[in-house]
């Protein structure tokens, strides 16, 4: 528990500025002396667009939530050509092995 002074009450209106200015009057070093910087401080975008076009990649494929179920399905589509080729080097593997014979 922490210690409170005598006339320190936790319930009471906390004690007014000692300078006895009631408007805002500190002013924080950074707002007063302010550092210049140039107005094109950012490079040129090679697009040549003003308007915001960039996605994040965290945006465009999220992570998966274990648990959580999706409406993905797998490419039932997908191209025959991978198995097409696996085939054809299988083929050209055994042709050569039974020729070395």
């Amino acid at each position: 528990m922490v210690a409170m002074g005598e006339d320190a009450n936790p319930g009471s209106i906390p004690p007014g500025d000692p300078s006895g200015i009631d408007e805002p009057h500190d002013v924080l070093a950074a707002e007063e002396f302010a550092m210049p910087t140039p107005e094109n401080r950012f490079p040129a975008d090679p697009l040549g667009t003003t308007q915001p076009h960039d996605v994040l990649a965290a945006e465009e494929f999220g992570m998966p939530v274990p648990g959580a179920t999706t409406d993905w399905k797998g490419d039932s589509t997908s191209s025959p050509l991978p198995l097409l080729v696996a085939l054809a080097l299988g083929l050209a593997l055994a042709v050569f092995l039974l020729r070395r014979r």
